[in-house]
C-alpha cells in the first residue's frame, strides 16, 4: 500500500498498541466496551437465579441494559470531545497537540 494512504494500518503496530492508541483517541469506547461486558457477565450469573421469568423477557433485559450502557459511554465520549475541541480552546486558550 501506498505510504501517503491514511487509512491503512501500520505493518508493525500490534493489536495491543493500536488499542492503547485508539484509546487515547476516544477514551470512552474502552468504557462502554468495558460496561458491556460487565453487564452481559451480570446477565449470564443472572440467568441461572430467574425464578418464574421467561428466556426472552431476561434476555431482551439485558440487551437494552448493554445498549444503554454503550450508548451513554458514546454519549459522554461525544460530550468530551466537544469540551476538548471547542469549550476548552475558547475559555482556556490551550492549543491544540
Amino acid at each position: 500500500m501506498s505510504a501517503d494512504n491514511q487509512w491503512s494500518a501500520d505493518e508493525e503496530e500490534g493489536q495491543l498498541s493500536r488499542l492503547i492508541r485508539k484509546s487515547r483517541d476516544s477514551p470512552f469506547v474502552p468504557v462502554g466496551i468495558a460496561g458491556f461486558m460487565t453487564v452481559v457477565s451480570y446477565g449470564l450469573y443472572k440467568l441461572k437465579y430467574r425464578k418464574d421469568q421467561k428466556m426472552s423477557i431476561h434476555l431482551i433485559h439485558m440487551r437494552v441494559a448493554a445498549q444503554g450502557f454503550v450508548v451513554g459511554a458514546v454519549t459522554l465520549g461525544v460530550l468530551y470531545s466537544m469540551y476538548k475541541d471547542y469549550i476548552r480552546p475558547r475559555f482556556f486558550s490551550v492549543s491544540k497537540k
